[in-house]
């Protein structure tokens, strides 16, 4: 990480999208991860819900042994397995045995999807997750994540398309949250093109972050261009002043 490129995004960031809350990054090593960092629960199953800590600045890894779900594991890289009877899991459940999500019509569905959603093996043994202000030199984000408000996510949305020709340069993919910030952003980063990916959608998800809030994720690669073009793109026009007053006003008090 260029500690001057760090420095030079916070500043736009506070510029153009004044009194939000910076992003949060997350890369993977096999070095022992320092005591300045949390280590995550297993007892809150969910990789979302853990997050919280990594907004208010907290670092906080994970390792094959403290994400609490099989879908957590498959989608930030610990396993390639999914949990017994996961199709029937998302889907209608099984009478005296499981409670189905009934996020798909039928098993048969899931199996189909699952083939658009092939795993990977984490490249590290940890993944660490850390606010963009506490990042340090040696540390190299592989993606960069935004908790943001409409107002916010229009910004981000307008300059992920700003210098593509295809209209399609965010993807907002059905899965669950923590493959919306990881899983898929990951994958994008294997692109010659990469996309952003608009997330959060996943119910299950959706009580660790106020109502108000969805994810923004974005490959690093894409990211860079993204800060590149920010000072000659809409950003700089009335039409954003408008959004920005209102970013500046609500900003500040939209967390969680």
């Amino acid at each position: 990480m260029d500690i001057n490129f760090k420095e030079h995004f916070i500043k736009l960031w506070a510029k153009y999208f004044p009194g939000f809350e910076l992003p949060i990054v997350f890369y993977y090593t096999n070095e022992e991860v320092s005591e300045k960092f949390n280590q995550a629960s297993p007892l809150h199953r969910c990789v979302i819900f853990n997050l919280g800590q990594v907004r208010e600045g907290n670092s906080l890894y994970f390792d094959s042994n403290t994400v609490g779900c099989f879908g957590g594991k498959r989608y930030l890289g610990f396993s390639q397995e999914l949990m017994p009877d996961f199709e029937f899991f998302l889907s209608c459940g099984i009478e005296g045995k499981m409670e189905g999500e009934r996020f798909k019509k039928s098993p048969e569905l899931v199996k189909e999807q699952l083939k658009y959603q092939e795993p990977f093996k984490a490249p590290g043994k940890y993944i660490v997750f850390k606010r963009w202000d506490t990042l340090r030199s040696k540390e190299e984000p592989l993606a960069v994540i935004f908790f943001a408000s409409p107002d916010a996510l229009s910004g981000l949305f307008a300059l992920a398309n700003f210098d593509e020709i295809d209209p399609n340069a965010v993807i907002a993919p059905m899965c669950s949250g923590c493959a919306s910030i990881v899983y898929y952003p990951y994958k994008e980063a294997q692109s010659d093109r990469p996309k952003a990916v608009l997330g959060m959608f996943d119910i299950s998800a959706r009580l660790a972050i106020a109502p108000d809030i969805l994810t923004f994720a974005i490959p690093w690669a894409k990211f860079v261009s993204m800060v590149e073009n920010i000072e000659e793109s809409f950003l700089i026009t009335k039409p954003w002043n408008g959004i920005k007053r209102r970013i500046g006003n609500k900003g500040a008090t939209t967390k969680a």
